[in-house]
């Protein structure tokens, strides 16, 4: 029988990693305010190096942030959806819900061009946000068009300058279809039970 997410307490776990890492690369980077190009090359996606067999890149580059700013921003979300996560999803389907999004926006960053580097954990928060936005709708049988039309702002807002958009349109698909499927397999049946009394 799958256990809760909250036995295991993955969202700080999740945290607490990121932050390891950021000290660990504001080491080599000799900054702990913004992290060096070649660091984040090595370590972030660097898609150059993925293309060329550095295929690991797709999963480390969830843990790494290229400043202070971008690290504390992300674990702001990610503690606030993540939590939300524990709620609703056992532990191996929060893991699901986190890192299968977050590699399908790391994939999709591929289509940038041999010379997009990127790095951050927002392709996998997107998949928590939108894997918990329809969940909670489909579970209890409500129309999922609203949580659709709040994915869709949610990530209008979060476009901007040296934003891998293609992350996070790929995180937040991904998790709305796994929220979808989830939420399809433990939808909320009303059972009624009838009772004859004979004279």
């Amino acid at each position: 029988m799958l256990r809760s997410s909250k036995d295991y307490m993955p969202t700080y776990i999740i945290i607490a990693v990121n932050m390891a890492v950021y000290v660990f690369t504001s080491i080599l980077s000799w900054n702990f305010v913004e992290m060096d190009y070649r660091v984040v090359c090595q370590y972030g996606q660097f898609n150059l190096f993925v293309l060329n067999g550095w295929y690991w890149q797709l999963f480390t580059s969830m843990f790494v942030h290229v400043n202070i700013v971008h690290l504390m921003g992300n674990m702001v979300f990610l503690l606030i959806f993540g939590l939300r996560a524990e709620e609703l999803f056992k532990i191996q389907e929060y893991l699901a819900v986190y890192f299968i999004p977050g590699l399908a926006g790391n994939l999709l960053t591929l289509l940038f061009g041999p010379d997009m580097i990127s790095a951050g954990a927002s392709g996998a928060i997107f998949g928590l946000f939108g894997a918990c936005t329809i969940y909670v709708r489909q579970a209890v049988g409500q129309s999922i068009i609203s949580a659709l039309i709040y994915s869709f702002f949610l990530l209008m807002m979060s476009t901007g300058p040296n934003v891998n958009n293609l992350a996070h349109l790929g995180g937040l698909v991904v998790g709305l279809l796994i929220g979808y499927f989830l939420a399809g397999k433990r939808r909320i049946r009303t059972v009624y039970e009838y009772s004859y009394s004979y004279p």
